[in-house]
C-alpha cells in the first residue's frame, strides 16, 4: 500500500488534480491549466469581474501566444520576426465551501515576459521576470457565494529588452494550493546527502515552515525516505520551534542514513523521495513530496568534473528554451523528447542559456540523466532582464526563487548566474568598475545561503582581460583571462579555446569549462580542450531555436545539429562519433557552398548538407564520411572510389573524410567503415524513385496520457513504393484529427518557411511534415489522418490511458 500511496502523491499537480479533489489531503494542489479565455490585445476592462468575455478564445494551458502571431518581416529578427504584444488570460472558479479556513494561494510558474495578476478585480501578483514564478495569496478575497475571476495581464516588452525569441503568455503550468496556515514554505524542502560510501548514505533534510509565528503551536515534522522502488528506507522526525519571531523557520531534521545507496547518474539517473509531513494535536496538517537523487560532485583543476567519484566529460548544448512549433509552452512531452534526442546522439549535458527553464525540464532531466548547468540571467542589467524594473531591484528576489526551487534535482551540478556582461560596465549590475567582480561576490554570497553544495560561474563573452575585444591590436598578444573568470568558483569561456592554455598560464587555479562552443567548427572545439583536465562543453545552437536569426526568410538560429522539428542534420553524426563509443558512419553530400556570420565576436555558419542521393545526373558532389572508425571506403554503385584514413592528428579534420567532386550516377553511394581491417559500420544512401504514398510514424504509441496535457508526435514522410523517403517531395498535407485528442500545432521542419504552425495543412519540407496532437481529459481513441494530392493517405488510431 506503500508504494501504491507514493505514486499518486509522486503524480505531477495537473496530473493528479482529480485525485486532490477526490480525497481529503492537508495539501491540494489542484492544476488550474484548463478552461481560460484568452484575449490578444490590451483591455482595459479585462480585470473586472462583470466583463462578458464569451467572445474571447477558449485555450489551455501552457500557451505561447506569440508563436501564434504572423511571422513579419519587418519585425527583428532577434525576437524571431514576430511583433511584440500584450494579452489578458481569464479563468472563472466556484470556491468550495470545504476550503474555508484554509490558505488559498495561486501558483504561477512563470508568465512571459512580465506579468501583473488580478483576482476579483483586486492586484495580488506580479513578475518582473518571467522565467521565474511566484504565488499569491487570495485566501481574504475568495468569495464563497460568487463566482471567482482570475485576469492576467502579459506582455512581450520592447524588442531591446532580449536578445532572442522569448514567447508571451502564460507558458508554464499554473496551479491553485489549498493548504493549511502552518505549512512546509514556498521550495521549503532542502535535501542533501553530504556523506555518501558504497555501503551508507546521509541524507540531511531541511525543511521550511511557515506560519508558526504568534501561535505556540506543537507541530512535529517528519521525513520518510523512499528508495526508487518505492520502499521505505529510513525516517527522521523533530520539533519545530514553539515560539518565534520569524516569518519562516528552517528546520534541520536529523540525518537519516540509507543503507547501500543506488547512486544518479547519467546511466542509471535512480531517484529517491522524501515524504515530509507536518503533524499538530495527531493530525496530519501539511504533506508533500520532493525527488532527490544520492550523487558526489567534484570539480578540480587537476581532472575537471567527476560523478560519483568517476571523471566524466561535459557533451552538451547551449540553448533557448523554445520547443519548436508550440514556441516556449513547457509541454512535458515536447521537453522530453528533445531530452531522448540528445542522450540518443550521446549528449549528457544542457546549459539553460540564459534563464531558468521550467521545473518538468528539471524534472525530466532527473528522470533521463542529463546534467545541467542552470542559468539565471543573461547581463546584469535592467534591459536584458525583462525591461520593467532595475536589475538592483530584481537580483536579490529572483536568486532565493531560483536556488530554492531547483536546489533539490540531481541533474543540476553547476549554478551560472551570468552570461557576457564583463566588457560593458552597465552589464554587470553594480556600479563598482571591476567587471562584474563585486557583483559576482554579492549574488555569489546570496546564492550560497540557500545551496552551499554546489559551485558558480559566469559565461564570459568571447574577449580578453580589461575588455579588450578582438578588435583590439593587442587581441593575439595579451592572452590573458577576463578578470571575472579568474574569481569565480568555475571559469567558464564561451570559445576561444585555443587561449585556454595560455590562460591558464596567468589563472592556473581555473576550472575550465567552455560554456559555448561554436557548431560550424564541428568537432575542433571537443578535441581542441584538455578533456581530462578540463569540464566540458555545450554547443551553441546545436538544436534551431527562435530569433537571433542570420535575416529572414530564416525565422531563427539556423547554424544547427537538428531542426528545430528534431530532425538531425547529418552533422549530428559527426558529433555522435565522438560523443558515443558505438561504431559509426555516416555519408553527407554537400547541398551549396558554406554560410558564415559573425555574432559576438565569433564566426559561425555551417555548410548546407544533406543526406540523399536524388542529385542531378552529371554533376559531381563533395561527399562527406562522418565516423570514429580508422578508415572509410567508399563505393557508388558498387564500385570503389577509394580508401581513406580518419586523420585524427588534426582536431579540424578528425572524424570528416571528404570526397571531392564525386560524380553522381543514381544508383546507391555506400561507406564502409574499419577497424583494423575488419568492417566496424556501414551507411547507404540510394536513389529513391517517385513519390507514391505517405507513411505515417508516431513517437510514443503506448504511453499516451489522457490527461488532457500530454502531447502526441505524429511524423508523415512521402515515400515511394519501396517505403523510402523521397526527400524532393513538396505539396501540402492535411491532418484530421477526430475522437479523443485535438490537433495544436503542424510542422515540417523548415526555419525558413512562413506557413504558421496553427490549422491542419502543412507543406512538405524534404518529403516531411509533422502533426502535434493534445490528449483530452478521458480516455480513448483517437483517429489521425494525412493525405496529400497524388498520394496514398496514411492513418492510424491511438489510444490514450
Amino acid at each position: 500500500m506503500k508504494k501504491k500511496t507514493l505514486f499518486l502523491i509522486l503524480l505531477s499537480s495537473c496530473m493528479a488534480a482529480s485525485v486532490a479533489g477526490a480525497q481529503s489531503l492537508p495539501r491540494e494542489e489542484i492544476c488550474f491549466n484548463f478552461g481560460w479565455k484568452f484575449h490578444l490585445g490590451s483591455s482595459a476592462a479585462a480585470k473586472n469581474i462583470a466583463l462578458d468575455d464569451s467572445h474571447w478564445r477558449d485555450i489551455d494551458l501552457p500557451h505561447d501566444f506569440q508563436i501564434e502571431m504572423p511571422w513579419d518581416k519587418a519585425a527583428h529578427g532577434s525576437r524571431g520576426f514576430k511583433q511584440m504584444g500584450e494579452a489578458w488570460y481569464r479563468k472563472t472558479f466556484e470556491a468550495k465551501p470545504e476550503w474555508k479556513g484554509r490558505r488559498i494561494l495561486l501558483n504561477f510558474e512563470g508568465i512571459m515576459y512580465v506579468g501583473d495578476v488580478y483576482f476579483n478585480e483586486k492586484l495580488v501578483g506580479k513578475t518582473d521576470y518571467g522565467y521565474l514564478g511566484f504565488e499569491a495569496d487570495i485566501t481574504k478575497l475568495v468569495s464563497y457565494e460568487e463566482t471567482n475571476v482570475v485576469a492576467v495581464y502579459c506582455s512581450t516588452q520592447k524588442d531591446e529588452n532580449s536578445r532572442w525569441y522569448t514567447g508571451g503568455g502564460l507558458y508554464r503550468d499554473v496551479q491553485l494550493v489549498l493548504k493549511d496556515s502552518i505549512s512546509v514554505a514556498r521550495n521549503g524542502v532542502f535535501i542533501t546527502t553530504p556523506k555518501i560510501t558504497d555501503g551508507n548514505a546521509e541524507v540531511s533534510v531541511q525543511v521550511e515552515v511557515e506560519g508558526l509565528r504568534g501561535k505556540r503551536q506543537s507541530v512535529s515534522i517528519e521525513a520518510k525516505i523512499f528508495a526508487p522502488d518505492g520502499t521505505l528506507v529510513g525516517q527522521s522526525s523533530v520539533a519545530a520551534p514553539i515560539k518565534t519571531k520569524k516569518q519562516t523557520e528552517e528546520v534541520l531534521l536529523p540525518a537519516v542514513n540509507v543503507a547501500s545507496p543506488q547512486l544518479w547518474s547519467c546511466e542509471t539517473p535512480r531517484l529517491y523521495t522524501a515524504e515530509i509531513t507536518l503533524t499538530s494535536n495527531g493530525k496530519a496538517i501539511d504533506k508533500l513530496t520532493e525527488q532527490f537523487g544520492i550523487r558526489t560532485l567534484e570539480f578540480s583543476k587537476d581532472f575537471g568534473f567527476k560523478l560519483n567519484g568517476k571523471k566524466v566529460f561535459l557533451k552538451g548544448v547551449a540553448n533557448h528554451h523554445d520547443l519548436g512549433a508550440v514556441g516556449v509552452a513547457a509541454h512535458e512531452r515536447a521537453i522530453e523528447r528533445y531530452l531522448k534526442r540528445l542522450k540518443e546522439f550521446g549528449y549528457n549535458h544542457v546549459r539553460t542559456s540564459h534563464n531558468p527553464y521550467s521545473k518538468s525540464f528539471l524534472r525530466l532531466a532527473d528522470k533521463h540523466g542529463v546534467l545541467i548547468t542552470d542559468e539565471l540571467f543573461d547581463k546584469w542589467s535592467q534591459q536584458h532582464t525583462g525591461g520593467r524594473v532595475p536589475f538592483t531591484d530584481l537580483w536579490y528576489r529572483a536568486v532565493p526563487e531560483w536556488v530554492k526551487r531547483d536546489r533539490n534535482h540531481p541533474s543540476v551540478i553547476l549554478w551560472s548566474l551570468g552570461n557576457e556582461l564583463q566588457i560593458v560596465e552597465a552589464w554587470t549590475g553594480f556600479p563598482t568598475g571591476d567587471w562584474g567582480v563585486t557583483g559576482y561576490r554579492i549574488l555569489d554570497a546570496l546564492l550560497k545561503r540557500y545551496d552551499p553544495t554546489r559551485l558558480t560561474t559566469v559565461a564570459m563573452f568571447p574577449a580578453r582581460a580589461n575588455a579588450m575585444t578582438k578588435e583590439d591590436p593587442e587581441f593575439n598578444v595579451k592572452i590573458i583571462p577576463p578578470e571575472l573568470a579568474t574569481i569565480t568558483d568555475v571559469a567558464s569561456f564561451n570559445y576561444r579555446y585555443l587561449s585556454y592554455r595560455d590562460y591558464l598560464k596567468h589563472a592556473p587555479h581555473m576550472i575550465i569549462y567552455q560554456s559555448e562552443a561554436t557548431s560550424n567548427e564541428l568537432l575542433a572545439p571537443y578535441f581542441g580542450m584538455d578533456r581530462e583536465r578540463m569540464v566540458g562543453l555545450a554547443y551553441w545552437g546545436a538544436m534551431e531555436y527562435w530569433g537571433e536569426s542570420g535575416g529572414y526568410p530564416r525565422k531563427g538560429w539556423a547554424y544547427s545539429f537538428f531542426n528545430h522539428a528534431l530532425e538531425p542534420f547529418p552533422q549530428a553524426y559527426l558529433i555522435k562519433t565522438a560523443f558515443s563509443n558505438e561504431p559509426l558512419v555516416h555519408i553527407g553530400v554537400a547541398d551549396d557552398k558554406s554560410e558564415t556570420r559573425e555574432l559576438n565576436d565569433i564566426v559561425v555558419g555551417k555548410i548546407p548538407i544533406s543526406s540523399h542521393w536524388n542529385r542531378q545526373e552529371g554533376k559531381s558532389y563533395d561527399v562527406y564520411t562522418y565516423t570514429n572508425a580508422e578508415e572509410v571506403e567508399l563505393l557508388v554503385n558498387g564500385k570503389s572510389i577509394g580508401v581513406k584514413k580518419n586523420d585524427t592528428t588534426d582536431i579540424t579534420k578528425r572524424n570528416i573524410i571528404l570526397w571531392e567532386k564525386v560524380p553522381y550516377s543514381a544508383g546507391a553511394v555506400t561507406a564502409i567503415a574499419r577497424n583494423a581491417g575488419k568492417e566496424a559500420a556501414r551507411h547507404t544512401l540510394e536513389t529513391t524513385g517517385k513519390a507514391v504514398a505517405l507513411r505515417m510514424e508516431v513517437e510514443n504509441p503506448a504511453g499516451w496520457r489522457a490527461d488532457g496535457l500530454d502531447l502526441q508526435y505524429v511524423k508523415v514522410y512521402a515515400v515511394d513504393k519501396k517505403g523510402r523517403t523521397t526527400p524532393a517531395t513538396s505539396g501540402e498535407v492535411t491532418f484530421e484529427v477526430s475522437g479523443a485528442a485535438r490537433l495544436i500545432a503542424v510542422d515540417n521542419g523548415d526555419h525558413s518557411s512562413d506557413e504558421l504552425f496553427a490549422g491542419n495543412k502543412r507543406t512538405l519540407h524534404n518529403g516531411f511534415a509533422m502533426a502535434i496532437l493534445r490528449s483530452s481529459k478521458t480516455a480513448g481513441t483517437a483517429k489521425i489522418k494525412a493525405t496529400a494530392a497524388g498520394l496514398k493517405s496514411a492513418e492510424k488510431t491511438l489510444t490514450t490511458r
